[in-house]
């Protein structure tokens, strides 16, 4: 079996699996370790097909920012476990309609491609060996946000930046009636003032 391709059946399976157990896990930080997984087999997917700009963009953006956030909340919301036991029959009929739909669709979806007479005939996989010399999609997406769309891109910096700044002068309130630390007067007084002692009755 081709490497690419065994990479690929690997990465997919794991891919799925932790999906699964995002699903299953009972316990929240369990749920989102998962996910983070699946963000991470996801991206080596990307990447194993050429797209590396969609790659980094998954790894940065959502494992980097979006998933260690939710950590985050969840451990500092300290969620609990709820002891009650859900009944599994309950939630069958709702499973079994839900995996129906997702099923159909995605026959439907295979039918119109054309997916089920569709012959095997290798996937195509990038070779990084021979793409050393070659521009890849992030050098040309770089090219055309600096170049075509810099007016564009700099204004959309800028408005960023004024939100930003927008939100720090709400969030702070000035109260007057609040001591305020002054490091002039801590800084220049003497040390023989500081400490008193106090003699003491035996």
């Amino acid at each position: 079996m081709n490497l690419n391709l065994f990479l690929f059946l690997l990465f997919g399976i794991l891919a799925g699996i932790s999906s699964l157990m995002v699903i299953i896990s009972r316990n929240a930080v369990h749920s989102v370790l998962f996910l983070i997984l699946v963000f991470c087999n996801t991206s080596a997917l990307l990447l194993l097909l050429g797209s590396e700009f969609l790659s980094l963009m998954l790894i940065i953006v959502y494992v980097g920012a979006i998933a260690v956030l939710f950590l985050f909340v969840v451990m500092m919301l300290n969620v609990k476990i709820n002891p009650l036991k859900i009944n599994q029959y309950s939630i069958t009929p709702i499973g079994s309609l839900i995996f129906f739909l997702f099923f159909s669709i995605l026959s439907n979806s295979m039918r119109e491609l054309d997916l089920i007479n569709y012959q095997y005939s290798g996937v195509k996989f990038t070779s990084w060996v021979s793409e050393i010399n070659f521009v890849n999609n992030i050098e040309i997406i770089g090219n055309v946000l600096y170049t075509n769309y810099c007016v564009l891109f700099l204004t959309c910096g800028i408005i960023l930046l004024v939100a930003m700044i927008g939100v720090i002068v709400l969030t702070m309130h000035q109260r007057r009636d609040v001591k305020k630390q002054r490091i002039e007067i801590q800084l220049s007084r003497i040390p023989g003032n500081v400490v008193k002692f106090i003699s003491l009755r035996s």
